[in-house]
């Protein structure tokens, strides 16, 4: 099958490989974990199968069309499945990212604050940047049923008006979102960060106050 040429699928393969490189020179991401999309369109463009992320190679991503059927690039990623909910869930959503970031991993292990919130509001740019953030129970990867659990907890906080841009999946690490590979690299980096500060400080930091949480909810419009 021929892949149609597409200036906006060549833009996304380079941004899809230029964050592969960048999150495994940082650390995020080790070996073959993890995953990231890029919508394109009606299609999604996809890292594949058992891919290291920090030697993805353009020609080799994964191009699926509007019903799933992959038409270019080698076997995607399992995860396919959840990216495209995902996209479906959230119209916002253009840009996905899985990792298995070390310290999202870990608090997963340790005990995370809630259910519906990983982490408590430790800092503003949390708040601010990635705000809540709900723990998905423990499925083998790919399982489709992660798909409708993630897809239910969108719904829940986009009808409470607090809508959502990550989840952590226990014991696999976190999955991120945005409209553009910025916005989702933001959210990942600020919540790996804030948990490594919450398991360094072992776990004892009061959340932000009240007063506190209101105040970025009036000046800068966090959904909190």
């Amino acid at each position: 099958m021929t892949e149609p040429l597409s200036t906006e699928v060549a833009a996304a393969r380079s941004e899809i490989v230029r964050v592969g490189t960048s999150l495994f020179a940082r650390g995020y991401v080790h070996a073959s974990a993890g995953n990231i999309s890029a919508r394109v369109g009606d299609s999604h463009l996809i890292t594949p199968t058992d891919a290291a992320l920090g030697f993805l190679e353009p020609e080799r991503l994964a191009l699926v069309d509007a019903a799933g059927e992959q038409i270019a690039g080698d076997r995607a990623s399992k995860t396919l499945t959840l990216h495209r909910r995902i996209c479906a869930a959230d119209p916002t959503a253009r840009f996905v990212i899985h990792t298995h970031s070390t310290h999202l991993v870990a608090l997963t292990l340790a005990g995370v604050w809630s259910q519906d919130d990983v982490l408590p509001p430790l800092t503003p740019y949390y708040v601010m940047k990635v705000g809540h953030v709900p723990l998905i129970p423990y499925h083998r990867p790919g399982d489709p049923r992660v798909a409708d659990l993630v897809t239910g907890r969108i719904a829940d906080r986009a009808a409470g008006r607090t809508p959502i841009r990550a989840v952590l999946l226990d014991r696999l690490g976190p999955v991120v979102w945005g409209p553009d590979a910025a916005s989702a690299l933001a959210v990942l980096e600020e919540l790996e960060e804030t948990a490594r500060l919450w398991l360094l400080t072992d776990r004892r930091p009061e959340p932000l106050t009240s007063p506190a949480l209101d105040e970025l909810r009036s000046v800068f419009g966090a959904s909190w």
